[in-house]
């Protein structure tokens, strides 16, 4: 765009050609009527009663109106066509008549010719006219006389024909070398009848020189523009196209599955800009989706080792039987694929509910969640609840400003799970501790058990999918080893985090266990 609004700038130069001539023909006309006015005045004589111009006296007038002028020519001609004078003409000494050449400036130069052959030819590719000479006025474009400079007198007959009191068109064109000449007609007039005409012609380089100054200028920046137009496209092009080129390359091989190993060069990755960004997203993206791939492969993995331990325990417990006579080993076997069967059902449970989690939560609308409430909730379903040497629930929270944005239903899976866990370990009435506090714009819950605590070696392998390390007391695979995993699963979901730590007394022993839940809090 501004290419071709540069571009279109040049080829509008005639409307300023048109108006340096209008002014030039103007100077010129008003010059011409005082030359009229004075040969009226001062050089007419009567023949058989009728005013006409005196040849004699007209000639040294006119050469003295013309001389201040450079680069002008003067001619008077009669009614009938004759020319009466010429200011080029005068006497000299002894009485010889001289002529005295015209000093014209020097025809126009290799640039301006190169830079006007361009244009002519822009201009007339655009507008279809390649004919810049009818700029003003009539007669344009004809060959110039003998004199040189002036037309011949049929047409100043023609320049002179016009109605009375309007004025007549300037003759404007060029000669052989390409000068601009300007040529206007006056008629003298004397006592209402018109007796001659004034044809003044001037040659009009400074119009040329104005021209060409602009035109030099807007080609100029035509060039410069264009060059700064290539230099930044050569430069977007390494430093925009070229990158995005090679991220649509590297997005192609990701999935074909062929760009695990390989990385973006740190000539892209480490720019500062957008497509630095958008690299290192595309990076971390992809990271971020190779490790979603593994643990999806180690998900599977996982879960095909748990489910063929009940299967080949049923497996056994089925070919054993058919071979039992024994009622009573029988009965055990089958209460053996009882088991196995309701620990495969509740497997195959948390599962499907641990694969379908992250989907659930992408859709699910998070609200503001009191958490102070939640936890008073839990503790008050557990009173109703309780059974004999079971553990009591104190809740110990603020009562105001533990909120949190997410979603209620799966917060209350957590803290259920973390309760139940804890009801596992703990001895018979003892003390579970629910605790709630704002620390830091962070939500705090914990909860505390005086179980014997966690392995030390074991605080973080306890969030690992089919982890399980249950009390000796409870019955063999009525847990799956998924209600932790899926606890830290939906937590960082809601952008927090969960870790288990052992409480101690003051000399450092183990006395329970405590689960710390750290969520955002909710904005107002």
């Amino acid at each position: 765009m501004p290419l071709a609004l540069i571009f279109a700038a040049l080829l509008y130069l005639d409307q300023y050609q048109q108006g340096l001539l209008a002014a030039e023909v103007s100077a010129l006309r008003e010059q011409a009527r005082i030359y009229a006015g004075a040969i009226a005045q001062t050089a007419v004589q009567v023949n058989n009663g009728q005013p006409a111009v005196s040849p004699d006296q007209a000639q040294p007038l006119l050469y003295s109106l013309t001389e201040p002028t450079p680069n002008a020519q003067a001619l008077i001609y009669g009614t009938d066509g004759t020319l009466i004078a010429n200011s080029r003409v005068h006497p000299g000494a002894g009485g010889a008549i001289v002529t005295q050449p015209l000093s014209a400036p020097p025809p126009p130069g290799f640039l301006s010719r190169v830079v006007g052959f361009i244009y002519d030819h822009l201009s007339g590719s655009v507008t279809g006219n390649e004919d810049e000479s009818g700029l003003v006025g009539s007669g344009a474009g004809q060959d110039p006389n003998t004199l040189g400079w002036q037309p011949d007198a049929r047409t100043v007959l023609q320049l002179t024909s016009t109605n009375p009191g309007q004025e007549a068109a300037p003759f404007v064109r060029r000669d052989s070398e390409g000068l601009l000449l300007v040529t206007v007609a006056e008629p003298v007039e004397r006592s209402q009848q018109v007796i001659g005409t004034v044809l003044l012609t001037r040659e009009a380089s400074e119009v040329d020189q104005a021209v060409l100054s602009v035109r030099i200028s807007i080609l100029g920046l035509f060039a410069l523009a264009l060059a700064l137009t290539v230099i930044v496209s050569f430069y977007l092009s390494r430093t925009i196209a070229s990158p995005i080129t090679r991220l649509a390359d590297a997005a192609d091989r990701l999935r074909e599955g062929r760009a695990r190993a390989q990385k973006l060069p740190e000539t892209i990755t480490g720019r500062n800009d957008e497509i630095g960004t958008l690299a290192r997203t595309l990076e971390s993206s992809a990271q971020a989706l190779w490790a979603r791939m593994d643990a999806i492969e180690k998900f599977a993995a996982d879960v095909s080792h748990e489910i063929k331990n009940p299967l080949s325990s049923i497996r056994s417990a089925i070919e054993t039987l058919t071979r039992v006579e024994d009622p009573a080993r029988a009965s055990r076997l089958l209460a053996i694929i009882n088991q196995d069967v309701q620990r495969l059902d509740r497997l195959i449970t948390d599962i499907s509910d641990s694969s379908r989690l992250d989907s659930e939560l992408s859709r699910s609308r998070y609200e503001i969640v009191d958490m102070a409430r939640m936890l008073a909730t839990l503790a008050e379903i557990h009173d109703a609840t309780r059974k004999e040497g079971s553990p009591f629930i104190e809740v110990d929270a603020q009562a105001e400003g533990l909120y949190v944005r997410g979603s209620e239903t799966r917060l209350v899976q957590v803290l259920r799970n973390l309760i139940g866990n804890a009801i596992s370990f703990s001895p018979p009435d003892a003390k579970i501790y629910l605790r709630g506090r704002e620390t830091g714009g962070m939500i705090e819950l914990a909860v505390e058990d005086e179980g014997p605590g966690i392995p030390d070696g074991k605080l973080d392998s306890i969030f690992d999918r089919f982890y399980s390390e249950r009390p000796q007391t409870e019955q063999f695979g009525s847990h799956s080893g998924l209600g932790l995993s899926i606890s830290r699963q939906i937590v960082e979901a809601h952008q927090g985090r969960i870790s288990a730590e052992n409480r101690r007394d003051d000399e450092g022993k183990i006395v329970g266990a405590r689960f710390v839940i750290r969520l955002p809090k909710a904005g107002d």
